[in-house]
């Protein structure tokens, strides 16, 4: 096959892609029973629900009447738009975007949760190349932030933000890197190997109910017992529902400060995942001044959770 043959059957398969994640989109958002009222305040239909913190709420199937978080890219009476759908490889791709309200105008005002205004989680659709980055946002509502990727594909934005006066959402978009890549696949895996450090998953999560989890952090043998806050805790833990990658950002018990949470090298924290089925799991954590960043796979289960001496099956998830 010549080249030019080569870039057009290229170019139709990537037509292909975009155009079954916008039929992907359409299905799964607006919501019914989002707010109808005008303004950038109410959100019926919204995602939290009043448990703990604006960035703490839980997700139990059948506990709600709409989706898990990131399925939908609009929702409550907020929608996620990017400025452009299609970037290159490479480091410091430049990402804007934009929250629109109901009237179709910008939203520039949002609530400070965990030091941040916006936390904006990337990932290809394979779970490959995962990111947690903080955009800075413009007077005119444009948020902005480079992205690394390195590799083709599909990747996932998930915007996870609390609009002033709002309720805690999380928005989902794809965006498309052309080229060409292999999918890739993960084993379940309770033990990380980050950048020197050892990090062990203990707990289960069991589909429907809060499941305690603790991560326990070691460095060359040894327990990390100064860890560092970042972005006002001790570690922050991502789950991605493995086949649509519905949402869930779990805070640990307890922050700095506090008075009664140690630096490590637990961290313990209390999540709920809507169903059964396999989950990546994505915990930051920062040490000697740099983030790092363990992924897990494992599988929820139905029943009681089982989970480590200490950690109580009451806690914060977001969805």
């Amino acid at each position: 096959m010549n080249t030019a043959a080569k870039l057009s059957a290229y170019g139709a398969a990537l037509a292909l892609v975009a155009a079954g994640a916008w039929a992907a989109g359409t299905a799964v958002g607006p919501l019914p029973g989002a707010s109808a009222s005008s303004g950038h305040t109410g959100t019926t239909g919204g995602e939290d629900t009043g448990h703990g913190d604006a960035h703490s709420g839980t997700v139990a199937e059948g506990a709600r009447t709409d989706l898990p978080g990131g399925l939908a890219s609009s929702r409550g009476g907020y929608t996620l738009t990017p400025t452009s759908t299609t970037l290159s490889t490479g480091t410091d791709q430049p990402f804007s975007f934009r929250v629109l309200g109901q009237d179709g105008a910008p939203v520039t005002g949002f609530e400070v949760e965990h030091d941040k205004r916006m936390h904006l989680i990337v990932v290809r659709r394979d779970t490959a190349g995962f990111q947690h980055v903080h955009p800075d946002m413009a007077a005119d509502g444009t948020w902005s932030v480079p992205l690394t990727l390195t590799e083709a594909g599909t990747y996932r934005v998930f915007a996870d933000f609390t609009p002033t006066g709002g309720s805690a959402t999380t928005l989902g978009t794809d965006i498309f890197v052309a080229g060409q890549f292999t999918p890739r696949s993960y084993p379940s895996s309770r033990v990380a190997e980050v950048d020197g450090y050892q990090v062990r998953l203990t707990g289960d999560l069991v589909a429907g109910t809060a499941s305690p989890l603790r991560l326990s952090v070691t460095r060359d043998g040894q327990p990390v017992t100064d860890l560092q806050p970042y972005l006002a805790a001790y570690g922050h833990l991502v789950a991605l529902r493995l086949g649509d990658l519905a949402y869930l950002h779990v805070h640990p018990d307890g922050a700095p400060g506090d008075g009664r949470t140690p630096a490590g090298p637990d961290v313990d924290f209390v999540a709920e995942v809507p169903t059964a089925g396999g989950y990546r799991l994505f915990l930051d954590f920062q040490h000697a001044g740099a983030v790092h960043t363990a992924e897990f796979t494992v599988d929820a289960t139905t029943g009681t959770p089982t989970g480590p001496a200490g950690v109580e099956s009451t806690g914060h998830g977001h969805g």
